[in-house]
């Protein structure tokens, strides 16, 4: 078989982008596939012993995955870890970048002296979004504070700041904080295309759901502020998160796509 990576054991960290939420799977552990998981089933396809383990879970905050997720993820012994963390610190009101670049290092620190390759991920260029917009700047900090971070430890970056195909609202969910299954499967692309890895994914398969009327998109608006707007800013007043309770859906690294009796490695 041609080798087309240098890779055997992949392990992701983060919150629910990394976990896969929004992009739906009931064969999926968790329920969830996601990009991350596409780009494994990518790296799987080319090498006889590849291993992946997702350690992310949703609504978490960069300090419990540096508490949670970091060490469990140097037991795993990767040589390929990404890192997307910190998303849900900036957009909380107060968020500061400086005090995430500061934690960010702290577990970045810890994981390139496993020597394996690692992978993180600007946040998203948040323009279109009449909800998040007003944040575009403390985003773009946050940002040249992450590529500060991987120069410091030779990691590569992930630029989701500059994949301008996310400014189409059909990559995103209905909840408009987390991706589509198309969403998903463009960031798998860029993923890839970072780490130099030849693919076979499409643009924009799979296929974008039909453009939508504008009494449809009004009618949605009301439905989002009413189910995922006014609930998120609850669970930020009582200080509780949409991963409380939740476990990591890959905890173990495992023959990839693993099934229903795939052993742990």
């Amino acid at each position: 078989m041609t080798e087309a990576h240098p890779w055997r054991r992949y392990v992701a960290l983060g919150d629910s982008f990394t976990e896969g939420i929004g992009d739906p799977e009931p064969d999926s552990p968790g329920g969830h596939r996601g990009w991350a998981d596409r780009v494994a089933e990518v790296l799987s396809s080319s090498v006889d012993d590849f291993a992946y383990a997702n350690l992310a879970v949703r609504g978490k905050l960069i300090r419990q995955v540096l508490d949670e997720q970091v060490e469990r993820a140097i037991a795993l012994q990767p040589d390929l870890i990404t890192l997307s963390a910190g998303g849900n610190d900036v957009i909380r009101p107060g968020g500061d970048p400086d005090v995430i670049e500061e934690r960010l290092d702290e577990a970045v620190s810890r994981l390139s002296a496993t020597g394996a390759t690692i992978v993180l991920f600007t946040g998203v260029d948040v323009r279109f979004s009449p909800v998040f917009g007003r944040l575009r700047g403390r985003i773009a900090i946050f940002n040249e504070n992450i590529r500060r971070v991987a120069v410091r430890h030779d990691a590569l970056v992930a630029d989701q700041w500059a994949l301008t195909e996310l400014q189409d609202p059909q990559m995103w969910a209905a909840d408009r904080l987390h991706m589509a299954p198309l969403g998903h499967h463009t960031v798998a692309r860029m993923v890839l295309d970072t780490l130099g890895v030849p693919n076979d994914l499409q643009p924009r398969s799979p296929e974008p759901l039909p453009p939508r009327t504008w009494r449809r998109a009004r009618t949605e608006d009301l439905v989002w502020a009413r189910e995922y707007f006014v609930p998120w800013v609850i669970r930020r007043i009582r200080r509780v998160s949409s991963g409380d309770d939740i476990a990591p859906k890959r905890p173990e690294a495992a023959p990839f796509p693993a099934g229903p009796r795939g052993p742990a490695l």
